[in-house]
């Protein structure tokens, strides 16, 4: 199935990628708060690290094969190929995350944080949370992510915080510094129970369009490490695959933030309830950010770009003149984000459009039978209706009104 991405041109898509990645971010700065309220903060930690343990290893995995950096042993890749993958990662946003990479050989390297926006939103939090962050979370699933690449890397730091009150005052930086060593003495990272679940997903192993390599601009990412990836020199067929791609990241950090809860609730209802806070939460500041990148008023076309409607080959649906109609697919089969919504279940479809206008509502109908499907109609209310409070509450991360710059794409060499 065609991508709903292949509509736009290329200048769009190049926009529109590091727009993913960060909305893929901040998918945590909704979900996380609301497992804090339910589980306190210890217990969120978990669930961040379970999280993020039992999906960046499938998704690393796939974008390697996508954009051709794959090792040529499977699962034996070097230094390159892990900040590589670092760069492509919606753990690790351009510029928001801003890695700052050295290459010493194939098997040492570093990386340092010049600006951590994730640090911006926990540190007014207190110490307890910025540990929670930067030690706790950090260390297992900076060796899960890691592990996708070669099993005996390790990501150690060399410093990090909590910063001290000067260090916060007088704006030090970088945040973070890291080193990145694979080692055969190095015993052999395991993965998590989840893992192995997740992986038997269809988003797991959903096949997408290839990319075209006589399409103009790069194919692939085979090259040389970059200090920062240059989307606009991708082809348009290899940004509409890496925008899809980056959309199954979020689906499969979603799916494996839903094992993580379930084993910490007692109903389905709970779970429910918090992975739809978690979805209203990103899917309005995700369509805030992507109306205002890509200068969308339309409601409906908005939908169509949003990942809760991607990729197309994950997610059923046809969009025309102010409606969309979903039906049975693959994301359904995953209990995808998209199931979620529905008749009786507009909260997050909602979200969506009145990130465009207030005053913009959906009607959403079932298509006869109960498992046929529905149709959502975009209509326009009398009265504004104040923007949702999972919205507010995820509208507290930078990553919100985060603006990208321009960057020069330069080549990083071993030192």
């Amino acid at each position: 199935m065609a991508s709903r991405y292949a509509d736009l041109s290329r200048a769009e898509l190049a926009v529109l990628v590091p727009e993913l990645l960060l909305m893929g971010q901040l998918i945590d700065r909704s979900g996380m708060a609301w497992c804090i309220a339910a589980f306190g903060r210890e217990e969120m930690a978990q669930v961040a690290i379970e999280e993020w343990a039992a999906s960046s290893p499938i998704y690393t995995r796939r974008m390697q094969a996508a954009l051709g950096y794959a090792p040529e042993v499977p699962g034996l890749g070097d230094v390159v190929t892990i900040f590589k993958g670092l760069q492509l990662d919606i753990g690790a946003p351009p510029q928001f995350m801003d890695f700052r990479y050295t290459v010493h050989d194939p098997w040492h390297g570093e990386f340092h944080l010049d600006h951590c926006g994730a640090l911006m939103d926990v540190e007014p939090m207190g110490e307890d949370y910025v540990r929670s962050m930067c030690h706790d979370i950090e260390d297992p699933t900076f060796d899960a992510t890691a592990v996708a690449s070669h099993p005996k890397a390790q990501i150690r730091p060399i410093h990090r915080p909590p910063r001290s009150p000067a260090a916060i005052a007088g704006g030090a930086s970088p945040h973070c510094a890291w080193s990145v060593i694979i080692d055969e003495s190095h015993a052999e990272a395991q993965p998590i129970p989840a893992l192995e679940v997740n992986e038997r997903s269809l988003a797991a192993t959903l096949v997408l369009d290839p990319i075209d390599a006589s399409d103009d601009g790069l194919a692939d990412y085979s090259g040389p490490l970059l200090s920062d990836i240059d989307f606009a020199a991708f082809s348009k067929s290899a940004l509409v695959r890496i925008a899809d791609e980056v959309c199954l990241q979020m689906h499969l950090l979603d799916r494996a933030f839903a094992l993580a809860v379930a084993e910490r609730v007692e109903t389905e209802a709970e779970l429910a309830k918090i992975r739809t806070k978690q979805l209203i939460g990103v899917a309005g500041i995700g369509a805030d950010r992507l109306s205002r990148a890509l200068g969308v008023k339309d409601a409906a076309r908005l939908l169509a770009i949003h990942p809760l409607l991607n990729p197309a080959a994950y997610v059923t649906a046809d969009v025309t003149d102010g409606t969309v109609t979903v039906r049975p697919s693959p994301a359904h089969q995953d209990a995808a984000w998209i199931s979620l919504c529905g008749p009786g279940r507009t909260t997050p479809l909602q979200a969506i459009v009145r990130a465009i206008d207030p005053h913009l509502d959906v009607e959403v109908e079932p298509l006869g039978s109960a498992d046929a499907g529905w149709r959502l109609t975009v209509v326009r209310r009398d009265e504004a209706t104040p923007e949702a409070d999972e919205v507010a509450v995820t509208r507290f991360s930078t990553g919100a009104t985060f603006a990208f710059e321009p960057r020069r794409s330069l080549p990083i060499t071993p030192v």
